[in-house]
């Protein structure tokens, strides 16, 4: 009789039938025939709590946070990646689906030229979609005139950063920028494909001696094919390491070319836990050079390996 009574109750608390009080002077008692019912109405709960209706009342679980979560660094795609898509748009959804949330924005998604009006609109779109355009560039510059432009761009645009590559004879000058403007200049190497800053150490010896926010954008992989250690590079000149872009590469040489992280020869692993070594707070942006008609898979790929390392060496 208690078992009735039991799921009577029970029935009543998850809605199922209505309660009515009543006055006893005895507890209830229940016919044979009532005890027999039993395991009908038993079933007939547990299709009622299994039946769709009961599930859309229950959120599904979402995914979990992203492995970097809780990392001091942050995971980003660098806008060269998409050089042939200038559809901000079509970037924003890539970056969507792949869930990431920061863009080192390129002058063909936003051009040098932009109005007030257009720079607003930008960000809106990328705020809608979760983005934030943490730096501009890289911006090549030969001139003092193409030194102020690319300042007043980034003032304009209102990063805290300009990724820059200036002629050697020109710091000086960007030397007095810096201080003018009060933000960080990251000078992006370029491997043995250019003249200068061919690596992680050229950089370093032509700014140690300038405004320490005057640093470098340490593209691993383009580092490695000029023959260096881009982990034990991030260590020794990590007070001047302000942006990373991250790619990998099948060899350490000017030979070597661009592929999916994780299928070259740079030891993310490493590279991973020389980032918490050092304590770094910027930005790791993937520069995919790969497909780049069609690198949306490699993309992916990409970010999905960078992530499973990122958990692996937790």
């Amino acid at each position: 009789m208690r078992i009735f009574a039991c799921l009577e109750r029970s029935l009543i608390v998850c809605g199922f039938i209505q309660y009515q009080p009543a006055v006893r002077s005895k507890p209830r008692r229940y016919h044979p025939s009532q005890m027999k019912r039993i395991p009908y109405v038993l079933i007939a709960a547990w299709m009622a709590a299994s039946s769709p209706m009961a599930s859309a009342q229950q959120p599904r679980p979402g995914p979990r946070p992203a492995p970097e979560t809780g990392e001091k660094f942050k995971i980003g795609i660098a806008g060269y990646t998409f050089q042939k898509f200038t559809d901000i748009d079509q970037v924003l959804e890539t970056m969507q689906r792949v869930d990431v949330h920061y863009l080192c924005i390129k002058d063909f998604h936003l051009p040098m030229t932009s109005t007030d009006e257009q720079i607003a609109a930008f960000h809106a779109k990328l705020k809608a979609k979760g983005v934030t355009g943490y730096a501009v560039g890289p911006i090549y510059m030969k001139s003092e005139a193409e030194i102020d432009h690319a300042f007043d761009y980034a003032k304009r645009v209102g990063v805290k950063m300009l990724v820059g590559v200036p002629n050697y004879d020109l710091l000086p000058y960007v030397d007095r920028k810096v201080k003018e403007y009060g933000f960080k200049y990251a000078i992006h190497l370029h491997g043995p494909d250019i003249k200068i800053y061919p690596d992680a150490e050229d950089v370093w010896n032509h700014v140690k001696d300038l405004d320490p926010r005057i640093g470098m954008c340490l593209d691993i992989g383009h580092d490695t094919r000029n023959g260096k250690d881009p982990v034990a590079d991030l260590k020794l000149y990590q007070s001047r390491v302000f942006d990373l872009h991250l790619k990998d590469v099948t060899g350490a040489t000017k030979l070597g070319y661009s592929l999916e992280v994780g299928r070259g020869v740079i030891h993310f692993p490493e590279l991973v836990r020389m980032l918490r070594e050092v304590g770094y707070t910027g930005v790791c942006s993937l520069e995919h050079e790969k497909d780049m008609a069609d690198p949306f898979m490699g993309i992916a790929e990409s970010i999905g390996y960078l992530r499973g390392v990122i958990e692996a060496t937790k």
